[in-house]
Order: C-alpha cells, then structure tokens, then sequence
C-alpha cells in the first residue's frame, strides 16, 4: 500500500501526521466498546427523508456573489467570480469501502448530477468515505476534468484509484490560486483520517479558507472543537471571516465522538470563536454514521444559540437543494 512520504514536521513524524493540539484517534478496542454496548441507544433514522428542495444551479456566478448551493452531508457547490466549486462531493449510494455495505443515504443530493455546471475545482478535506468518495470524484474526472485541492497523502488515494483524477496536494498554511482572484488555505483541524485498518493518519486533514470577491469563507468538513484553539487561529490569521460552514451531526455517544466531531453546542462556540458574521450546518441529516436522531443537531442547534443568546438567522440549517447567497 504506497503511502504519503515527505520530511518530518511539526505535524508529520515521518509515517503519520498527527494534530499537536488533538489527541489520537479511537483505538479499535473503544469503536468495539461503542458498537456492542449493550447500554448503547441507537436512534432509528427512517428509511427516505427526501427534501422538498432540488437547485438548478447556474453555468457561472459572475461579479462579488457568492452562491452557495447544499448538496447534503458535507458536500456543497460554491459559484463566485466565474468559478464553480465542489467542497467534499458525494452523489453514491453509501460512504463505505463496499457498495453493498455502510451507511446508505436517506435522502438525494440537492444538486442531480445532470444538473451540476462544469466543475472547475474541487476541494477534498480528508479520506474518510463521506468525504473522500472515489466513484463520484472518478465521475467528476470524465465529465469535467476539474482539479482537486486536497491535503497531503489524498492524492495518493485519489489517483490509486483512478489516474485520472487531477488530485493536487498541499499541506496546512499553503495557500493555493484557484484563478479569477479566488484563493484558498489549507487550515490546521482537529480530526484524523483513514480508509482501513492500516493507513491510520498516513494522510493528512484540513479544514480551508476560501478567498472570494464577498470575503472569506471558512469551510469545516470535519472537526472535534476541544479547547477551540483551531477556531481562534484561523479568526486570527485569517479574519475577517464573512461566513463559515461548520458540522453540526455525527456526535453521540460524546464519550467516544468528542473528540473527532462537534455537536451543535461545539458549533456555536466554533461559530464565536471564529467570528464569522454568519454560518451554515452541514454533516448531518443524510447519512447515519451516530447514534443520534436524524433531526436532533438540527433541534439542538436552535437550542445552542438561544442559550448563547446568537439569532437563530446568524446560524442556518438547510436542508438539501437550498440555497444561500452573500
């Protein structure tokens, strides 16, 4: 299995990355102690929650709009400036190494396929499989030809699997033109990654940066919030921030999740940590990879900020096929 290889540094040992403020992933002891507990309360999603939504986004965004359309999960297009954007783009079935098994999606993307404009970049957080999906990034490959922005050691899995995905990796700090004025930085986050048993954080992870015509966008696939210490930096080094797409789903239990996911009370403090003027939820509601209920984040994310005293319009919750602009 050919893995990642580069010079050690403050987040690379020379074999696997690690995030100096986290802590080491879930041992497989602890992912056995939480799937056969016999105290575990598994919430049952139903089978089909479709969204009233479907976009027919446009062939290009042009000028200092930036319209941001919800996929479903993590999966978002992004048009400004003349450029079309996909952030973690799944449109399979199940995020699982086989097609038979996994987590299955309950709902359809918000964007068909057929109905996506061409695809000039695309952003790929880590190689976990709701967010790293090879068939579709092979799909995207043969129908636009985009390039892919991705952390170090995705490229690799990206063009094992199909070389010819144009993957391009970078490492946290590099900051990378996208064309037409739009950059984007690859931030440090609390999170890990795998696609096995035996390539634990031989890849690395990122949250980005999105540099556009209407500010900054600070785009979170997948993070833990321990002390916030990520949130603060990149409010430090990168704000203003105007909006900031954050995760809200996949957190119970708390004991074993804490660490890798926040859940909506994390979000808003992520939210104030970060100072952006607004935000958008994302992972949840498509794919049960936790034991909460398919509309608790959402429930409890209302909750979260009328305890922080934030209006509720500061923070949204979309559903799949709506859209946002700024």
């Amino acid at each position: 299995m050919k893995t990642y290889s580069g010079p050690a540094s403050d987040h690379f040992d020379g074999v696997r990355f690690f995030d100096p403020d986290g802590v080491a992933p879930r041992s497989l002891r602890d992912v056995l102690r939480w799937q056969f507990s016999g105290s575990r309360q598994r919430a049952t999603w139903p089978l089909w929650v479709p969204s009233p939504h479907a976009d027919v986004p446009p062939a290009r965004v042009n000028g200092d709009t930036v319209r941001l359309s919800f996929v479903g999960h993590a999966s978002w297009l992004i048009q400004t400036a003349g450029v079309n954007i996909l952030v973690d783009p799944v449109w399979s079935m199940r995020v699982s190494p086989v097609a038979f098994a996994g987590p299955r999606r309950r709902n359809d993307p918000g964007i068909a396929f057929e109905a996506l404009p061409n695809i000039d970049i695309v952003l790929v957080s880590h190689g976990h499989y709701d967010h790293l999906d090879l068939p579709t990034l092979s799909r995207l490959a043969a129908t636009f030809a985009p390039r892919v922005i991705t952390p170090l050691g995705n490229d690799i899995t990206m063009r094992t699997g199909d070389p010819a995905i144009r993957a391009e990796a970078f490492d946290w700090h590099d900051r990378v033109e996208l064309g037409n004025g739009l950059h984007v930085t690859l931030v440090a986050t609390r999170h890990w990654s795998a696609r096995g048993l035996f390539d634990r954080n031989r890849a690395l992870w990122a949250s980005f940066v999105l540099e556009t015509p209407a500010g900054k966008i600070y785009i979170v696939c997948d993070s833990g919030y321990g002390e916030g210490a990520h949130f603060r930096r990149v409010a430090e080094a990168h704000g203003p921030i105007r909006l900031a797409l954050l995760p809200i789903g996949a957190y119970e239990p708390r004991w074993f999740m804490r660490d890798q996911h926040m859940n909506p009370e994390d979000a808003v403090r992520a939210l104030q940590d970060c100072g952006a003027e607004a935000a958008l939820a994302h992972h949840h509601g498509t794919f049960q990879l936790t034991d909460e209920a398919i509309d608790a984040p959402v429930m409890a994310l209302g909750e979260a900020l009328d305890q922080a005293k934030i209006p509720r319009a500061r923070f949204l919750a979309l559903k799949p096929g709506q859209v946002f602009e700024i």
